[in-house]
């Protein structure tokens, strides 16, 4: 079980809501602006109100409230018009699976980070939020809740509603195109503090000036 998860026989709501509602807003603000984080964040949590008796512990508390929040962003990014988001849906079949990925939470330091990996892991810049929401929306989704909410593969599975390997295959496909979508718009250096940092080129500051106009 989860850290901080409840147990089946302690699903009093406002608990539920207090322990919960700070991470689920995290979450959906790396999905989607913090204005429509905020409202959606609400709507998470009136329809976790609303089922919580019909919830039988199938799987953790947290799981099936971030299964509630994935579905509600998945479908805000799909039918509504956000800044910077484009989920291009020819992307995911662009890029070759490889034979074998293993499964291991690169949170957890299992094995070395990439740039990449570190400029998420670390405090998100608007360059990186920008790249990140370039990304089609089933790969942003995998790619935040493994990179940054700490999730294991097996769990995303439970999420999404996917299976282990299309996880797998998922975020091995992100991490590519995230790679690309860095290499393509922002200057990667390290700061005084010798860690890894990043900036917006030029042209990718001006077509997001004129994509937000």
């Amino acid at each position: 079980m989860r850290a901080g998860n409840l147990e089946k026989c302690d699903l009093n709501f406002h608990k539920i809501h207090d322990m919960y509602r700070p991470k689920i807003f995290r979450y959906l603000s790396n999905l989607i602006d913090e204005y429509e984080a905020e409202d959606l964040t609400q709507e998470v949590f009136a329809k976790v109100s609303r089922n919580l008796e019909t919830f039988r512990g199938d799987s953790h508390i947290s799981t099936w409230i971030y299964r509630i929040a994935t579905n509600l962003a998945i479908d805000r990014i799909r039918y509504c018009t956000l800044p910077f988001v484009h989920p291009f849906k020819r992307a995911e079949a662009s890029i070759d699976a490889p034979e074998e990925i293993e499964d291991r939470n690169i949170w957890t330091g299992e094995k070395p980070y990439s740039a990449e990996q570190n400029l998420i892991r670390g405090e998100m810049s608007d360059c990186i939020r920008s790249c990140l929401e370039n990304l089609p929306e089933t790969f942003r989704v995998v790619l935040v809740l493994s990179e940054l909410e700490s999730f294991r593969n097996k769990e995303i599975a439970e999420i999404t509603g996917g299976t282990l390997e299309t996880v797998k295959i998922r975020l091995h496909r992100a991490r590519v195109l995230l790679r690309k979508e860095i290499e393509r718009n922002c200057r990667v250096y390290r700061d005084e503090r010798n860690e890894l940092a990043c900036e917006p080129t030029e042209e990718f500051s001006r077509n997001k000036t004129s994509v937000s106009k």
